[in-house]
Order: C-alpha cells, then structure tokens, then sequence
C-alpha cells in the first residue's frame, strides 16, 4: 500500500513572523502522525526558518519551485543542491501557476494556453531530473485548463504532460518521484475536481507511469490531487484507490484545515 503524502504549498504568502506561528501552530497539531508523509512548502525567505523550527519534528520541508543548474549566471533562480542544503526533502516542479497560462502559445500545447512563467515539459523534466540527482523528490504536477476539459482533452493532456516529464527516468527511480494532479481550472477558484473524475484522471496518470517506466514503478509512484482541497472535501477524494495525497494550496495556510486535511487521509 502506499503510503499518503500531504503536502502544503504556502505560495507567495508569509513573512518570516507568519511563517512562525503557522508552523509552530501546525507541530502540535502533527505530532504523533507516521502514517502520513507531511510536508510543509514555504516560500524561499522562510525555508532556513521554517526548518529550524521543525528541526527533529516527522515534517520534511520542501521548496516551491527550483532551477536545473546547480549554479551559474543565473539571476534570481535557486538550484537543487541550495535547496538540499537548507533542508528541503521534496521540490515542487511544473506546479500550473508556474507552466503554461499567460503570454505566448506553447508549440505542443493548444492554442488557449499562454506561457506565464515559461515553465514547459521539457523545462519541467530537467528539474524533475536535477532534483532527482541532487537527493531530492520531486513533486511533478500535471493537469488541464478548463478549455482543454471541455473539448475532451483531458487524458491527452495529462498523459503527454507524464510521459515527457518522466522522459529519462529509470523505473528504479520511481520512488524518488510523486506526481500531482492540479486539473488548472480548480486552483484558487475554490471549484474541486468530483472524486470520481479526480480518481479517474489519477488513473490514466499511472498508466502513463506504467508505459514510461513499468507497472511497477507505477504501483510505487504516489499520485497527489490538487486544487481547492479542504477539510469538507478531503476525506471523500483521498478514500480513492488512485489518489495517495494531496497538494494543498489556500488551506495549508490554516493549521486546523492543514492538521483536518492530513487526519482525512
């Protein structure tokens, strides 16, 4: 069985007293939890913070994003082994408000989606692979906008978004890697992908896996959903056969909802 992982993704919110009491806050609330992977994703102010705090505590830390060198002329970016030095175990990589949303149309994708941060599959899988080599795990988030949901797009999408992320890949990795489902039309809107469907699309995810690196990498790799998860909707999408985790935005940001999020699974 796999094992749940729930990680909280703080976005761009919290200077370091906020980030002080939230986590503080969260400790108590998490102790005594080992049947669950937590993980707690700050912005990168807070990392070196954030993890003194947690210092012995069962709550690794990861980072937001990351870039695929380890170093150079690379103004305003932050490398894996950076990350790895303060502390993170996990890294964030391909998360939807960093692909593709706004600007100028992407070859491989449909014309509605626009580049906001530039992030595209192949930029996705050298950080997924720089991670990797650096002794991080990767959390690689996959899923649609709402045009490609409404033209029937789905699976293709997210089968192409997998299968060029794990380009590389060896299936003796596969436990070095989580996936995300983020369907984009659900991040931030307070819109939730229903169980069903969210469990559904996790599926064709670990067949994508199972094509790319072998049914058993895919029986290993942990598939998390993503978007508008809270305490009244956790229980219902984590009871699914296909969904290991979650990754949780605006609620991570409340220890009650974060602690109710993680007990629901």
């Amino acid at each position: 069985m796999r094992k749940p992982i729930i990680a909280g993704n703080w976005k761009m919110n919290g200077n370091l007293a906020e980030a002080e009491i939230l986590v503080k806050d969260c400790i108590p609330r998490l102790s005594g939890i080992d049947r669950t992977d937590m993980v707690i994703c700050p912005p990168y102010t807070a990392l070196a913070l954030v993890q003194s705090l947690l210092g012995s505590t069962i709550i690794s830390m990861g980072a937001q994003d990351m870039f695929w060198k380890d170093k150079g002329a690379y103004t305003g970016e932050i490398s894996a082994p950076m990350l790895k030095e303060l502390g993170c175990r996990y890294v964030i990589v391909g998360h939807s408000e960093r692909r593709a949303r706004f600007g100028v149309p992407e070859p491989d994708f449909t014309p509605e989606i626009l580049l906001h941060f530039g992030d595209n599959n192949a930029i996705v899988n050298k950080k997924a692979h720089a991670a990797v080599n650096a002794g991080l795990i990767p959390i690689i988030c996959v899923g649609e906008i709402l045009t490609e949901r409404h033209a029937g797009d789905t699976d293709r999408i997210v089968e192409d978004q997998t299968r060029k992320a794990l380009a590389g890949f060896s299936s003796s990795q596969a436990s070095q890697i989580v996936m995300a489902y983020e369907p984009v039309w659900a991040i931030g809107t307070g819109e939730v992908c229903a169980a069903d469907e969210a469990d559904r699309v996790c599926g064709v995810i670990r067949k994508a896996i199972a094509d790319c690196l072998g049914e058993e990498a895919s029986q290993i790799i942990r598939i998390q959903y993503g978007g508008s998860v809270k305490p009244d909707n956790a229980a219902d999408l984590l009871s699914r056969p296909n969904i290991d985790g979650a990754l949780v935005g605006g609620a991570s940001l409340k220890a009650a909802d974060f602690a109710a999020i993680i007990a629901a699974s």
